[in-house]
């Protein structure tokens, strides 16, 4: 590949690409053709076309004087791509590497060897019951997170005090082994260290060598207004110590909501009911409604049917992320009495009788218990 290809013809994208695309193209064509993973003869020299490609488009600057003069032009404007190595490339796009080998960074050795990026702390779940209305305007909780922290005996090291892990043999202090099958090379966890590249002699008598002790970790948790069942809130660098010296996972609080005795809700909306009488659905009353933000008359009009649903504008539920609140939904159900006294029976059977309408007349062993009463 004595002459150079064209960099957008190399990474397989048009001249318009964007930012994202261009990753999304360079990712694909770094896997298919890195050292490790492909035993081609030209696979390095493909590797290293392609990161050099991205090394100029990714860049703003570099990319408009390729455009405008490309490859001659970039010497003149002080730009010299390329990479003396595999090594040198891991350098520059060791963000990368990392999502997709799992390491990145330079040194170690030669080929795709390259030393493994230092793992972060794992993350930590923490389920927090909240009760409904607590969720709609917003509310603070004391917790206390079971976590770990590094061992403050050994700082984090594992071994007893005046002594020192050493390299694990297998790997070479790598954590990772490599293992060929025909025409292909795998790259594994280190059996030996699982992965942490050395081992321990004299374990720290305050960890047993786990270099982390359980701890409980006392936090604030301040949840805004609106915040619904399995929503979760990201903590970051809240989460377990890293054992490698990388950084701390983070802490996702995953909001649990009790359901409400009266209350529904329905995205950013309330729904409820309302009981009224018969009377009141007649000729109409002003009833005190309850809603999240305290009580509220709602007027019911004449001939207001069982069931008729009224909406208060705004009464709902606050967006988490934007300015927005949802509205409630009463609706107004006719409360039937269970039982009736003389004086109000007698006057809706008299109401039936202007209405002709067919009620269950009196029986004779309900007329008897009527005058046993009295």
């Amino acid at each position: 590949m004595s002459e150079k290809r064209d960099y957008y013809e190399v990474l397989g994208v048009e001249r318009e690409a964007g930012p994202d695309e261009l990753k999304r193209s360079y990712r694909k064509l770094a896997l298919k053709y890195h050292p490790d993973r492909n035993q081609e003869a030209d696979a390095e020299s493909r590797f290293k076309e392609v990161s050099e490609a991205y090394q100029v488009l990714s860049d703003p600057q570099k990319r408009e004087a390729y455009n405008r003069f490309g490859h001659q032009g970039m010497g003149g404007a002080g730009y010299q791509p390329g990479f003396q190595n595999v090594d040198d490339i891991f350098s520059h796009f060791g963000d990368i590497f990392g999502d997709i080998f799992g390491f990145g960074g330079g040194g170690g050795g030669g080929g795709g060897g390259g030393r493994r990026r230092a793992r972060r702390g794992a993350d930590i779940e923490y389920p927090l019951e909240i009760d409904f209305l607590d969720a709609v305007h917003g509310c603070s909780h004391d917790v206390a997170v079971p976590k770990h922290k590094l061992c403050d005996t050994c700082e984090g090291s594992g071994a007893a005090p005046g002594s020192q892990p050493t390299a694990c043999g297998t790997c070479g202090g790598q954590g990772e082994v490599i293992q060929a099958q025909g025409f292909f090379r795998i790259r594994t966890t280190c059996p030996t260290c699982r992965g942490e590249g050395r081992v321990i002699q004299e374990p720290c008598p305050a960890c047993s060598g786990r270099r982390a002790v359980p701890v409980s970790e006392k936090l604030k948790i301040t949840l805004p207004a609106g915040v619904d069942d399995d929503m979760q809130l990201r903590l970051g660098g809240k989460g377990e110590p890293s054992l490698a010296g990388g950084p701390p996972g983070d802490l996702y609080v995953t909001v649990r909501v009790k359901a409400h005795e009266d209350f529904e809700r329905r995205g950013l909306d309330i729904y409820s009911q309302v009981p009224m009488s018969f009377p009141q659905a007649c000729v109409g009353t002003m009833l005190n409604v309850d809603t999240v933000d305290g009580e509220q008359e709602l007027e019911i009009p004449p001939g207001t049917p069982s069931g008729k649903v009224f909406r208060l504008y705004g009464k709902g539920v606050s967006a988490v992320r934007r300015r927005q609140r949802g509205d409630h939904y009463v609706q107004a159900v006719v409360a039937v009495p269970k039982s009736l006294s003389a004086e109000e029976e007698v006057l809706v059977r008299q109401l039936a009788e202007l209405q002709d309408e067919r009620v269950q007349e009196k029986g004779f062993f309900r007329d008897l218990m009527d005058r046993l009463k009295h």
